[in-house]
């Protein structure tokens, strides 16, 4: 049971920390995560939320693929109802022309942000999403081949093809990439409630396209990998504080890790940070291999995008090390299989 490895990044921010140190952390992550294998190394877009650095996504983008050589990078992702589907593809078709090969356009439909921030993207405050399939239809269009009676073009973008991933947290954008033969990111860090059914109706129904001939499913969870289990769940305090502190309207920036979070949490904010860190990985490598395992095995996930948030950066790149070994270790475990099959054929 295999499935490769990647990254998602919010750029998340220390206490009066400077942005340009939040991001220099990522350039090392990314760094880091090429030389142990990790396939993609994806950023989100989220607005006018203190804590994090991540708002100007596709520039981010390029300045990570700039300070790495072969790691896709892309976006996780970009919410296209904020944005002009020309400006996108023009923005995309740039990064790739800059990084051929390197680039992804993960979509979603959700602001990113509130209503008043929307209002600030000089976006509709009484937009829903429900035209986020026009939208779409206009991007693709302006990173597909030219049709002879197209009046606007992106340039750059235009015929760059860059691949398209639909992102969700419920079963609508599942439906979306199953007809339109896309891959499928699911963030059950956001929704874990919804992580099973909106997998199986990808699969149920996905259509083969010209971009793919099989489903894709990603699937985004947070992880945290530490010498014990122990040691894992401590450093697990840090991203229990900070959805805490969402659910409060409060600053999101990392805080130290705890001993227990018992004196800082009443019982309903226990119960609500809990469920929705319910998809969780959480402990030693044999831990976390098991709870991806069981993972793999309830959603028939292609790929794993790990999000680990952490106080310190050292642990932070702890845990990808040993995720990056845990699945070198599904690959080779795969390999054997596979080539047991073939001679016993």
């Amino acid at each position: 049971m295999y499935a490769p490895v990647s990254i998602l990044d919010l750029v998340s921010l220390h206490p009066d920390e400077s942005v340009g140190a939040g991001i220099a952390r990522s350039v090392d992550l990314a760094q880091h995560a090429e030389q142990w294998g990790y396939r993609r190394y994806w950023l989100a877009e989220h607005h006018s939320i203190e804590g994090l650095a991540c708002s100007a996504t596709s520039v981010l983008i390029g300045h990570i693929a700039g300070a790495t050589k072969a790691i896709r990078v892309g976006s996780g992702g970009i919410m296209l109802p904020n944005h002009a589907p020309l400006v996108v593809a023009e923005q995309f078709g740039t990064l790739e022309a800059l990084y051929p090969g390197r680039i992804d356009l993960g979509l979603g439909r959700a602001p990113g942000g509130d209503f008043l921030t929307m209002r600030a993207l000089r976006r509709d405050i009484r937009q829903t999403g429900d035209d986020f399939p026009e939208l779409l239809a206009e991007l693709r269009a302006y990173l597909g081949p030219a049709s002879s009676n197209q009046a606007v073009k992106a340039l750059p973008g235009q015929g760059s093809r860059v691949p398209i991933t639909l992102l969700g947290s419920s079963d609508y954008s599942a439906r979306l990439a199953a007809a339109l033969g896309l891959p499928f990111a699911f963030a059950a860090h956001f929704a874990p409630d919804m992580v099973e059914v909106s997998s199986r109706i990808y699969r149920d129904n996905f259509t083969p396209s010209e971009a793919l001939s099989e489903p894709w499913l990603m699937i985004g969870v947070p992880v945290i990998v530490a010498e014990t289990d122990a040691e894992a769940r401590h450093l697990f305090t840090t991203p229990q504080q900070r959805f805490l502190r969402l659910i409060r309207s409060q600053p999101v920036e990392l805080l130290p890790p705890v001993e227990s979070m018992d004196s800082i949490w009443s019982e309903w904010e226990r119960v609500t940070v809990m469920n929705k860190l319910r998809a969780a990985i959480v402990g030693s490598e044999a831990t976390v291999q098991a709870g991806i395992e069981r993972l793999i095995a309830a959603t028939g996930a292609n790929e794993i995008i790990a999000v680990t948030d952490t106080w310190s950066h050292d642990a932070r790149l702890d845990s990808y090390r040993r995720l990056g070994q845990i699945a070198n270790r599904f690959e080779a475990s795969s390999v054997r299989r596979t080539s047991a099959v073939t001679q016993s054929g």
